[in-house]
């Protein structure tokens, strides 16, 4: 498979992931499925459905690279690293539009995508380089962990501000109501 078709495919993957992991909470309403899963329809929550789409379709990308002979030397550092980026590409496409015409599910839909695409052409530039940060893989799995903890403080202890408050119901977080 050429390059090219190998990104699209990863990107579309990735975007599709994204769809059911919106409603994982609420098809099984647990505080472990909160740590991974919008619990409200807040901008943040959904920063955490991209982190875990993200991170999660590369478990399923990685035999697929090894299998299509791309290096795989910095997989695990360039995903984690590519899984917290893609929050603020998102942010910085999303929130200007935000502002001015209000949620639009097909212009969230869309940027959604274009994140996506951007973040998967870093992440594959990054899998590219020459260094070899394999001990940088090891401390992913440290990395990854302390993300989902904040994840969680996040879900939990939502500060009150405007990108952890869920619009549909005045709400912040997994409990705490206005």
């Amino acid at each position: 498979m050429k390059q090219k078709k190998k990104i699209w495919f990863y990107i579309i993957g990735t975007f599709l992931l994204a769809f059911p992991f919106h409603f994982g909470y609420d098809i099984f309403p647990n505080p472990v499925n909160a740590i991974f899963f919008p619990v409200n329809e807040s901008i943040w929550e959904h920063m955490k459905m991209l982190f875990t789409a993200y991170l999660w379709f590369g478990v399923i990308e990685y035999p697929l690279l090894k299998h299509f002979r791309q290096d795989t030397k910095n997989e695990w550092f360039a995903l984690w690293i590519c899984s917290l980026l893609i929050i603020p590409i998102f942010l910085l496409l999303f929130l200007p539009i935000y502002s001015i015409i209000g949620e639009q599910m097909i212009v969230t839909i869309v940027l959604m995508f274009i994140a996506i695409a951007i973040t998967k052409r870093i992440q594959f530039q990054l899998l590219d380089r020459v260094h070899d940060y394999r001990n940088l893989n090891i401390l992913t799995l440290i990395l990854v962990v302390i993300s989902y903890v904040i994840f969680a403080l996040l879900t939990f202890y939502p500060p009150r501000a405007s990108l952890f408050r869920d619009p549909q119901n005045d709400t912040y977080g997994i409990t705490e109501k206005r």
